[in-house]
């Protein structure tokens, strides 16, 4: 009796078990199917537009007006955009395919730059116009490759899963079709990587912005530690400092320090020339607040004071509260121009006041004297380029960076358009529209039910 009970029991645990595998199997295999079929889209997506980005980049070659001109050129930009967005989604991230990723990215850069310019005042130079011509040429030596490998997963039924498998394992498979065209593409590519793209265009290479302009000596790690002691907005122990390796693009400290009242750590990054604070961030829990946005934003102007900057020469750009945390940006005044570029930010708890976090990174990148050109229109003319239903509440002269990642001096308008605040720059040079901000409007308090 007791062992056919036993003998019952096993019998069910084996069907179970034999059953609990077969749910596995298939669940395992629609996600693997899942996974081929977006990999498939990808490719064949990858595969279209760059038959598209070449026909388009061709077309612009046979254009001579603006009219035509800007909006093929800003073609050139999505297309590119999106068979950026396909590679990045193909298994291929133990592959370097990096220059090919680049090759797009450049020619989506020069396209949109070239496209957003005034081309009836500045049209392609020869220069631009013989980097047009080697884009074509490139771009058709990417298309027949794609499409030579797209014949052959299409006629060999290749899946992309065994590629990622391939590139995973590294080991050599029987047929690796797929990868074999992917390096020949990037190998193609890597003899374009030097293209000149005229002298209006920056290079996607170009390294980010470092603190070149910053004085003083440099400092120890002892002498960091200090610093983010003193800089810390309450009482710290265990401090630890980490310097920076030899791929940054300058050098710093990095501090991590333990607040006592708080039982949270904090972290901070000085620059080891002069010890300039870069930022200071404190993730802890905020307790019910205490204070109001205006007192914390008055905290934070004596923090600003305290540590040296020049409270006087900053105005309050924008406030806002999320949860019990108040956060505040501040733009330097230099002769009644605001210089946006040179931004710092703080966070203050409404809790006790605390600030817990800062960050001068733009401050510091871009803060020095600057030769201000004079306007070149007055502000009655740049008013007249605003939207006529634009209700202007505030104005005053400003420096931006726009879309080209160029400094240029705008005439800025804070209007209204029904119950929507906006902010304008319009170039004082050029009475162009530089940029249109929408800012936030305070959010709605729903209550519980």
């Amino acid at each position: 009796m007791i062992r056919g009970i036993i003998i019952a029991f096993l019998a069910i645990g084996v069907i179970g078990t034999g059953y609990w595998g077969y749910k596995e199997h298939q669940e395992k295999n629609a996600v693997l199917i899942h996974a081929e079929n977006n990999y498939q889209r990808a490719f064949h997506d990858l595969s279209y537009q760059m038959d598209q980005l070449h026909d388009k980049i061709g077309t612009t070659l046979a254009m001579n007006s603006r009219e035509s001109l800007s909006p093929a050129l800003a073609e050139v930009w999505r297309i590119s955009s999106e068979a950026h967005n396909d590679v990045g989604q193909l298994p291929l991230t133990l592959l370097p395919f990096n220059k090919t990723e680049e090759f797009l990215a450049s020619i989506g850069d020069f396209s949109y730059r070239a496209a957003i310019r005034d081309l009836e005042n500045k049209p392609l130079s020869k220069d631009e116009y013989a980097s047009l011509q080697a884009l074509y040429g490139k771009s058709a030596d990417i298309q027949k490759e794609l499409r030579n490998v797209q014949h052959m997963v299409l006629d060999k039924n290749l899946r992309w899963m065994d590629v990622e498998l391939a590139l995973a394992s590294g080991e050599k498979q029987q047929d690796n079709t797929i990868i074999d065209g992917f390096k020949t593409v990037e190998n193609n590519v890597s003899a374009y990587s030097e293209t000149d793209f005229g002298p209006g265009f920056t290079s996607m290479k170009t390294e980010e912005k470092g603190f070149e302009q910053l004085k003083g000596k440099d400092i120890t790690p002892e002498q960091a530690k200090q610093r983010a002691k003193e800089f810390a907005s309450t009482d710290v122990e265990k401090l630890k400092v980490t310097e920076s390796g030899k791929g940054a693009g300058f050098e710093f400290y990095s501090v991590s320090m333990y607040d006592k009242k708080h039982k949270a750590d904090l972290y901070m990054d000085i620059t080891k020339k002069g010890g300039y604070p870069i930022w200071l961030i404190q993730s802890r829990d905020v307790k019910k607040e205490n204070i109001s946005l205006n007192d914390a934003s008055n905290n934070a102007v004596s923090f600003l004071k305290e540590h040296g900057f020049e409270t006087e020469d900053l105005v309050l750009n924008e406030s806002a509260q999320y949860d019990s945390i108040g956060v505040f940006s501040y733009v330097p005044n230099e002769n009644g121009i605001l210089l946006y570029p040179d931004t710092l930010k703080i966070k203050v708890a409404l809790d006790d006041g605390q600030v817990i976090g800062f960050s001068a990174k733009d401050f510091l990148a871009s803060h020095r004297k600057r030769e201000v050109p004079k306007p070149g229109i007055s502000e009655a003319k740049a008013k007249e380029k605003l939207n006529q239903k634009v209700m202007v509440q505030e104005s005053r002269l400003a420096i931006i960076t726009n879309e080209l990642g160029e400094e240029v001096l705008c005439y800025e308008f804070l209007g209204t358009i029904d119950d929507d605040t906006y902010r304008m720059f319009i170039n004082a040079g050029s009475g162009m529209e530089e940029k249109v901000e929408k800012l936030k409007n305070a959010e709605p308090i729903y209550n519980e039910v």
